[in-house]
């Protein structure tokens, strides 16, 4: 693309690499530059974490106030009812409200790390936040649970062509894989449309956030809000983000990457990041982390024994925004001591047990499970059938290993592969 932006914002989203599309770069750009614009990105509560697939939406928002912008992060209180179908094979589970709400409690706390609101705590590098960009925290269950139904069909239904609707690619790679689209979910870009509308009404929001994946969403709403209250507003969208390899971002073996420390351990978090591949290091510098976009190219760009040193500098930079500096230089340490010198780590996952439970002695198979490194007893077989398990460093032969009060005297560390370990200790 040669369009050459006038707007901080679009520049850092550019040079970056964070934009994806935009439905009308001159407009955004324009609006932008006279400053103090508010967009918004919603979040639904379908767990009580985001994970790193989140993490590129929630760096545009920081990104968006960092540049004297006015973020809203929207909480899917209403939306997360019916459940987002894009690209999905299936429905989502439905939720009970006070699930939901949950789950909202827990979602929030990851966004005061790198956004700051009104009565909330300055998250770093927000000293540039004043009265015109301090952020929003909205759930759109305020407008949404109180709708009445044939208001609404004939009030904004109206406005949507089915015959369009099924155009969309979130809707028909669905239909032509013949998998089910319920009535329920088919609504969902109906009423993501409306949170639109309604954040324009009530704030002024002029432009909507997203993965690639919520194109058709965003581009409803931006025709309903011009059909029934004639305001022009706009759509930029991130790309999908996958590792070099091919595998989804945030996505492990073991399970998504959590961004909340109590279901993900801050030490779990800087390894996913030091596990970088090399081809990924500058560009995930770029999207993560707030270095200058040469040194990413520079740190990047290394070579050989090297590029280990760019890999902690990423993991200590993008651990620093989530859990903070202390939890990452933590990290570091315990990682450095575990595979520089052998030693065990005192940041590692820890499982703790009770007396009761190893008074008859506790199989390796289930320490291996309830410690993390295993989803089920069958794949902690296969573990060690493939030689990738180890006590204290020595290899785990045997799948029926028992463990005895007496064996965690001290307390022993478990490995699965080179990377991935655990500390298995006796109740004090």
């Amino acid at each position: 693309m040669t369009y050459h932006p006038k707007s901080e914002f679009i520049r850092v989203m550019m040079e970056r690499g964070f934009l994806a599309d935009c439905t009308d770069y001159q407009g955004l750009d324009e609006a932008l530059n006279m400053g103090g614009v508010p967009g918004y990105i919603g979040f639904d509560a379908t767990a009580k974490s985001l994970h790193v697939g989140s993490l590129i939406q929630i760096m545009t928002l920081r990104w968006l106030q960092k540049t004297g912008h006015k973020p809203i992060t929207l909480m899917g209180g209403g939306t997360t009812k019916v459940g987002d179908p894009s690209f999905r094979a299936d429905e989502r589970p439905l939720l009970t409200p006070d699930q939901i709400d949950d789950n909202i409690a827990g979602i929030k706390q990851v966004f005061a790390k790198y956004i700051a609101y009104e009565d909330g705590p300055m998250p770093s590098s927000s000293e540039a936040v004043g009265r015109d960009n301090v952020a929003l925290m909205l759930n759109n269950a305020e407008w949404l649970d109180s709708l009445n139904y044939l208001d609404f069909l004939r009030d904004i239904g109206r406005h949507f062509s089915v015959n369009r609707m099924l155009s969309f690619e979130s809707v028909k790679s669905r239909l032509d894989r013949e998998q089910s689209l319920s009535f329920l979910e088919f609504n969902y870009m109906i009423l993501q449309a409306y949170d639109f509308m309604e954040l324009n009404r009530r704030y002024g929001c002029l432009v909507q956030f997203g993965g690639s994946d919520q194109w058709g969403n965003i581009v409803n709403g931006i025709d309903l809000t011009r059909r029934v209250i004639d305001h022009e507003v706009y759509g930029l969208t991130t790309p999908l983000l996958t590792t070099s390899d091919g595998k989804k971002m945030g996505k492990t073996a073991d399970g998504a990457i959590w961004l909340n420390a109590d279901m993900r351990s801050p030490y779990e978090f800087w390894q996913f990041w030091r596990n970088t591949t090399d081809a990924d290091v500058g560009r995930f510098l770029k999207l993560y982390t707030e270095l200058p976009v040469d040194e990413c190219d520079r740190l990047g760009a290394l070579a050989g024994s090297e590029i280990n040193e760019a890999k902690i500098r990423l993991a200590n930079e993008v651990t620093t925004l989530c859990h903070g500096a202390e939890a990452a230089a933590a990290a570091e340490a315990t990682a450095r001591e575990v595979f520089e010198k052998g030693g065990i780590g005192d940041d590692l996952p820890t499982l703790t047990l009770s007396p009761d439970e190893v008074a008859g002695g506790i199989s390796i198979v289930q320490l291996i499970v309830r410690s993390g490194l295993a989803k089920s007893g069958k794949d902690a077989k296969r573990l060690i059938a493939e030689n990738g398990a180890r006590l204290d460093d020595a290899p785990l032969t045997d799948a029926g290993t028992m463990i005895d009060a007496a064996a965690l005297a001290s307390p022993i560390k478990l490995s699965a592969g080179k990377k991935r370990h655990a500390l298995v200790q006796l109740e004090s």
